[in-house]
Parts: structure tokens; C-alpha cells; sequence
């Protein structure tokens, strides 16, 4: 005859406490408080016993145990897609699958995302970008739920778990090496400034900032896109036409710029391209710099000075997160779930290539004091 399968009941009477007790206990319930000494009474009975929790597997459990939802604003800046390599690279190692889902930075698109999420039924989800701040609520009461990441603006301060950037750091950065080299008459092109992208406002008014340090604030001429360019449905090569194009009217409208700087790599290259247009020499007549080291780059026709910022390892980060947290609502450690919130920051670096150089009045100045020793 088999062994007897031991019940809910069994473990009750080990541990001297009612049934309903048990099953609250075993399956975390804790809608009534016990005390750690009936906690430890009924999980060591449990165990003495080998009682197992009946399982209960439905399709959507089945989901929940593989799937991480990583929510981005556009697929067409390598930024982003540097992100999904290092959260895909990191899911991957811990047999999770990854679902995307491409906001195009609608808003209406991000909460049909959102409303998702139940269905779903994710481990986790990682947003790539701010959430939208009319969304921030819905956002933060997923994060009660399951574990939420924001790849997000340092300032922001949510009060989910973030892998941050301070960009106004970045927009420090950039203006301080221009005015290194003597750069006095610059221009920064931007994506549209507006007030659902303040990662963008604080990338400019970092780099206008060191310049008003300098005394130098009136001479940065700031060119952003339209508005009406985030409502579009982003293409392949928006953030380069926006570099493209925006580049072509500074040219006409301030004769006296020697460097203009792009948002993002992207952005960077169109501005490149409209100098060559225009039969400017980079980094002889222009100066140019980019932000985020994406791998176009490094190209060696290209060469473009950037920032570099570890995107792909706080993809990597956000994943790990996320992990970590899944793995802490499996343990038995303690009678409840610990509450924590992460924030991770890397240091960003100068990376200074072919694009960038001294002015031509200053290699003058400098190319005389040589002559002279």
C-alpha cells in the first residue's frame, strides 16, 4: 500500500494551529498578523512532514513564470535598442523571454500597454524611458504588485526602482570640453523640449549652464524640433533629419557658430552630413559632438566625439533588478516580504575622437605661441 499523502490537516495538528492558519501561512497571505513563533511552527512542520502546496498552475501562471515586459518609446534610436541588448542578454542567462512593447511615444499606446499588464501577467517590467507622468500612478501601483524598473532622469524621483542618468551631468560634460578647446560660439540641436521630456530640457540646460559660468551664455544659440515631431510615428531616420535639417538653418542664421553639438548620436550624424552638404570641414570649420557612444560611433570615417554612459549594462541593471526582486519574494526568510527600493548610476566619460578640435582662431593663437618657443 502507498504512503498516506500528507493534508493541510496533518501539518495543522503538528503545529497546533488551525488549518486555515496553515494555508494562510504557507501561501503568504498574511491578512492576519502572526506572530514569528507560529510562522516557524508551521513551516517546520511543513517540512518535518513534507507537506507540499497543492499546485495550481493556469495559463496565466504559466506566463508569469518566463516573462519580463520591457516598455519603450521607439525602436529606431540605437540608444534603445543598446538597452534591449543588455536587458535580452541578462533575461536570457536566467531563462526569461522578453516582451516588447513600442510605445512610438503615444500616449494612448502607453496605456493601452498598461492596461495589459493584467493579462499579461508579468514577473516584471522594465520601462526603457520616463513613464509619462499622467501614468505615473497606474505605474507605481504596478510596482506594489510586481517588480517595476525605470530607466529613467535622476531627477525624477519615483519611487519605483531606477537605473538613473543625471543629464544635466552630461549636458555639463559636453559644454566643458568645447570650452576647453576655446569654443566660444556654439549651437545645441535637441528633439523637441517639451515638458513630458524633461531628460531632454536637462541635457540642454546642463550644457547652457556651464556656459553661463563661462560668462558665455548669450553666445549658445539652442535649435529644437518642432513638437509635432514627437506626435509622428517615428521613422529609421527621425533624429537624424532632425540633425540634418536643424543644421542647415543654423548655418544660414549664425555665420560665427565653430561647434554645434547634437542631443544624441544620432542627431550628431545629421549634423555631420549637412556640414558636408554645406563643404564644412570637421573638425577644421565645425566642431561636432554627440551622447550616448552608440556603435556608429565608433565607425572610423565617422570617429565622433560622444558620451559614453553604460547603456548596455544598465539594461543589464534594470534585468538584474528585477531578478533579484523575483528571487526575494521566493525566500522564507522572514514572515513578510521586505520592501526596497534600488537606484543605480553610472559615471559618464568624455569619449573625444575625430569631430572635435580647437577653433580656427585658436589653433592660430596656438600655431603662433609654437613659432615663437
Amino acid at each position: 500500500m502507498g504512503r498516506k499523502k500528507v493534508t493541510s490537516s496533518d501539518v495543522a495538528k503538528r503545529a497546533g494551529v488551525s488549518q486555515a492558519t496553515v494555508s494562510m501561512v504557507l501561501n503568504k497571505k498574511y491578512n492576519v498578523s502572526f506572530s514569528k513563533e507560529v510562522i516557524r511552527r508551521v513551516e517546520e512542520a511543513a517540512k518535518e512532514l513534507g507537506y507540499e502546496l497543492p499546485k495550481r498552475r493556469t495559463r496565466k501562471e504559466e506566463h508569469r513564470e518566463n516573462l519580463l515586459v520591457v516598455i519603450s518609446p521607439n525602436l529606431t534610436n540605437p540608444y534603445y535598442v543598446m538597452l534591449l541588448q543588455g536587458i535580452e542578454s541578462r533575461a536570457a542567462e536566467q531563462d526569461f523571454g522578453i516582451f516588447v512593447c513600442n510605445t512610438q511615444r503615444d500616449l494612448k499606446m502607453e496605456e493601452r500597454y498598461l492596461k495589459m499588464m493584467p493579462s499579461l501577467n508579468p514577473q516584471g517590467i522594465i520601462y526603457i524611458c520616463n513613464p509619462s507622468q499622467c501614468f505615473m500612478g497606474e505605474v507605481e501601483e504596478l510596482a506594489k504588485q510586481i517588480p517595476v524598473v525605470v530607466i529613467n532622469n535622476q531627477d525624477e524621483r519615483l519611487a519605483v526602482d531606477a537605473v538613473e542618468l543625471d543629464n544635466s551631468k552630461l549636458g555639463r560634460m559636453m559644454a566643458r570640453h568645447l570650452l576647453e578647446l576655446g569654443h566660444r560660439h556654439v549651437a545645441y540641436i535637441a528633439t523637441p523640449l517639451t515638458a513630458r521630456q524633461k531628460q531632454r530640457s536637462r541635457r540642454v540646460e546642463g550644457f547652457l549652464k556651464e556656459f553661463k559660468s563661462a560668462g558665455l551664455g548669450d553666445n549658445v544659440v539652442i535649435k529644437a524640433a518642432d513638437e509635432q515631431t514627437d506626435k509622428d510615428i517615428p521613422g529609421i531616420d527621425s533624429e537624424y533629419r532632425i540633425g540634418y535639417d536643424l543644421t542647415k538653418e543654423l548655418l544660414k542664421e549664425h555665420k560665427e557658430l565653430t561647434a554645434i553639438v547634437g542631443l544624441n548620436d544620432m542627431i550628431a550624424f545629421g549634423i555631420m552630413d549637412a556640414l558636408h552638404d554645406e563643404k564644412y570641414k570637421v573638425p577644421g570649420d565645425m566642431s561636432v559632438m554627440g551622447c550616448d557612444n552608440t556603435l556608429f560611433s565608433k565607425v572610423k570615417k565617422v570617429s565622433l566625439t560622444t558620451i559614453e554612459h553604460f547603456v548596455i549594462y544598465k539594461g543589464m541593471d534594470a534585468c538584474d533588478i528585477i531578478v533579484k526582486k523575483i528571487k526575494t519574494r521566493m525566500k522564507k526568510y522572514t514572515e513578510m516580504e521586505p520592501v526596497s527600493i534600488y537606484h543605480v548610476e553610472y559615471e559618464p566619460r568624455i569619449v573625444v575622437r575625430g569631430t572635435t578640435s580647437y577653433p580656427r582662431d585658436e589653433k592660430r593663437k596656438i600655431n603662433k605661441k609654437h613659432d615663437k618657443n
